[in-house]
């Protein structure tokens, strides 16, 4: 059966390889994937260059805070997959205002456009960050809900408003909540992308605190397969948690960067800490597992060297946003969330 697809956030970095994987050679057959981005900073057409000439591929420039674009292109799919999202704490610390209005107000949008026009199924994607810091064990998927900063809060908010419209309407509404996500094409805020452009530029590398705050790290590739698991084999009102199952403190990370680059410890730059820092995600992900039989393939070392090498090759793309506003700003250090949908 063709799929008829609306991608939000299609042209942020995970929303992109979703695409492309949705169009590519082992995607769904005769797949039709209609992308809505409004090309923020976060956004680059770049990444969906290798589907651009796809007979299924639509690009449509556009906000999800948009009822009447969001209305006509509901009208014409199947299934809404929504990654759009302000996605980067920092920011959301300096002024909130527009998480609170993409992440809230924009899936309300798209929530009441799927009700209007009978979607068969909308998938919420969030973040891990939902559940808050964790000094020990795992959040499952029924745990309460913590968030510390107002992205993770609007992410929160915006996965009950999701979640509510399959309790009182009845509309197929699947959430997923990852981990931290890295893999080629990633902003540069991001922490991944921020220290190996930091160390490629000849910078240092600036971590938040003592650098002890606790990841777990998702390969891009393994995120969208479970995404698309969570779609085609998800059960409604269901939430998904998506783990990678390698869990670091961020200056372990820095030093296995360091060590990837050819650089010393003495580039290792600790700075303030960030105001309401997490000090440790986790979750267990073994619904998804269980019940869709998703396992992360993507070995991690490996999986690091290959996006090391992958921003070595790439200085043309990632460059010129080193310039653009944020990139460069602040300390944009390690636990800033390197995950996030639409980033």
């Amino acid at each position: 059966m063709t799929s008829r697809v609306l991608v939000t956030g299609g042209a942020g970095f995970i929303g992109s390889a979703y695409v492309r994987a949705l169009l590519g050679p082992s995607g769904p057959p005769g797949a039709r994937v209609t992308v809505l981005d409004k090309l923020t900073y976060a956004g680059s057409r770049a990444r969906l260059e290798a589907v651009r000439g796809h007979s299924g591929f639509t690009f449509v420039e556009g906000d999800v805070c948009d009822a009447a674009t969001v209305r006509r292109l509901a009208a014409g799919c199947d299934d809404i997959v929504h990654f759009a999202a302000e996605s980067h704490v920092d920011r959301s610390i300096e002024d909130g205002s527009g998480f609170t209005r993409t992440n809230v107000t924009g899936t309300q949008t798209l929530l009441d456009a799927a009700l209007r026009h009978g979607v068969r199924t909308f998938v919420q994607i969030s973040t891990d960050e939902v559940y808050g810091s964790l000094p020990e064990g795992a959040a499952r998927e029924d745990d309460p809900l913590r968030p510390s900063s107002p992205y993770a809060a609007s992410k929160a908010a915006a996965d009950l408003i999701a979640l509510a419209h399959h309790h009182t309407y009845g509309l197929d509404v699947r959430v997923t909540r990852c981990t931290n996500n890295f893999g080629p094409w990633q902003h540069p805020e991001k922490v991944v992308p921020r220290f190996v452009t930091a160390l490629l530029t000849g910078g240092n590398l600036p971590v938040y605190g003592d650098g002890a705050q606790v990841r777990d790290w998702l390969h891009v590739d393994d995120h969208v397969r479970a995404v698309e698991l969570v779609r085609t084999g998800g059960r409604p009102g269901r939430i998904y948690n998506v783990g990678g199952g390698t869990a670091l403190a961020n200056l372990d990370l820095a030093h296995r960067l360091l060590d990837r680059c050819g650089a010393g410890p003495d580039r290792i730059s600790h700075v303030a800490d960030r105001p309401g820092h997490d000090r440790r995600y986790a979750v267990d992900d073994g619904r998804i597992a269980a019940e869709l039989g998703y396992r992360p393939r993507a070995g991690f070392e490996s999986a690091l060297t290959a996006t090391v090498d992958w921003y070595r090759a790439h200085r043309s793309w990632w460059e010129p946003l080193l310039t653009a506003r944020g990139a460069g700003e602040g300390p944009g250090a390690s636990g800033t969330p390197a995950h996030r949908p639409g980033a």
